[in-house]
């Protein structure tokens, strides 16, 4: 991934909890058959390994568990708040004009080589962990155990279960840091003039507090 320095991001911490937020990732892979990418919902165990564990499960019907049978490389891609700056929010276009239009975003990768796993209790694990993490936002939480056992049991039957080890982590952080102050300024006044609550606007803020 191409990092400038003003974007690189390499706080584990950091990353881990993007992975977090935005657990639908695009899985890829090459193979026989190619290139191949699925976007896949990943549950990290961030203490597993160096820099944590990924875990997730495919349809035994993918063909892409070719690759990961074969032991290539994965890499794991997930992309969090991203939004289209508009030169307008400069207020250099008025001083000068020399001012492009660009797309500010967050993403993190994430390398390794991928072990399948075709333990049932080990499925379940995954997919009760990925349920309780997503379920969590709701007023009556869905859980695994709501759903009759053998029908949970006859869909368990139908995946496989993937579990990365990362090798590699890289994150990247375009949040316009790379420009004078008030045209960062600008630029949060107008993704919060487009909504008032914007994810890329509450993440610009945070650097400008030092936060981030």
């Amino acid at each position: 991934m191409y990092r400038p320095p003003s974007f690189r991001e390499d706080r584990l911490e950091i990353l881990h909890q993007a992975i977090i937020a935005y657990p639908l990732a695009m899985m890829v892979t090459s193979g026989a058959n190619g290139i191949t990418a699925n976007l896949v919902p990943f549950t990290l165990i961030p203490d597993l390994g160096e820099r944590g564990t990924l875990r997730a499960h495919l349809a035994k019907a993918n063909p892409q568990l070719d690759d990961l049978r074969a032991g290539g490389e994965a890499l794991v891609i997930f992309q969090g708040p991203q939004a289209y700056i508009s030169p307008s929010w400069y207020p250099a276009k008025q001083q000068h004009g020399k001012v492009v239009p660009t797309w500010n975003y967050v993403m993190v990768q994430a390398r390794g080589r991928p072990a399948i796993m075709d333990d049932p209790s080990w499925l379940m694990m995954q997919i009760e962990a990925l349920t309780r993490q997503q379920e969590q936002y709701q007023p009556q939480p869905w859980a695994v155990a709501d759903a009759p056992s053998d029908y949970i049991a006859g869909q368990v039957k139908g995946i496989t279960g993937i579990e990365i080890a990362i090798d590699r982590l890289e994150g990247k952080w375009k949040a316009s840091q790379n420009h004078h102050e008030t045209n960062k300024a600008g630029v949060v006044d107008g993704l919060m003039a487009q909504d008032p609550i914007s994810p890329m606007a509450l993440i610009m803020q945070s650097f400008t507090d030092g936060n981030a």
